[in-house]
């Protein structure tokens, strides 16, 4: 799991590739999409915006992928995000392979981190399982 904020991309020390695909998202300007999945580079580099409201974890499945490497940037507002690492799953559903996806009910050994506006992370699949969560008050904010 990597972060870092949106002004420092040149400097932050990511992989070309990931600083090309952060590149490519903030160029097609998403805080001016509507919800939705916007393809960047085919099916190799898309965005999915999404307005979403946070929940209690208790109420929130947390989402692990195989195949990709997710980069969540926040547009507008505060989120906590929790994770865990590899292995880190429990209480899961079944895999959604042809989208890449999985549920899971419950992180083991869970960490979180808070992204404001203009931050972004990422998610390595091997490492990672995250849950977009209620930090001190209900808020709604805008991502990628």
């Amino acid at each position: 799991m990597m972060m870092g904020e949106v002004q420092s991309l040149p400097s932050c020390g990511l992989h070309p590739r990931l600083l090309d695909a952060l590149t490519l998202a903030l160029a097609a300007r998403p805080q001016e999409k509507a919800p939705g999945r916007y393809e960047l580079q085919g099916d190799n580099v898309f965005m999915n915006v999404m307005q979403l409201t946070t929940q209690m974890p208790a109420e929130k499945k947390a989402e692990l992928h195989e195949q990709y490497i997710d980069i969540q940037l926040l547009l507008t507002g505060v989120e906590r995000i929790a994770f865990g690492m590899s292995g880190a799953a429990r209480q899961c559903e079944e895999m959604h392979v042809e989208e890449d996806y999985q549920l899971c009910s419950q992180i083991a050994d869970e960490q979180t981190i808070t992204l404001q506006a203009g931050m972004f992370a990422v998610f390595m699949p091997e490492n990672r399982i995250n849950r977009d969560v209620q930090w001190m008050s209900q808020m709604t904010s805008k991502k990628w």
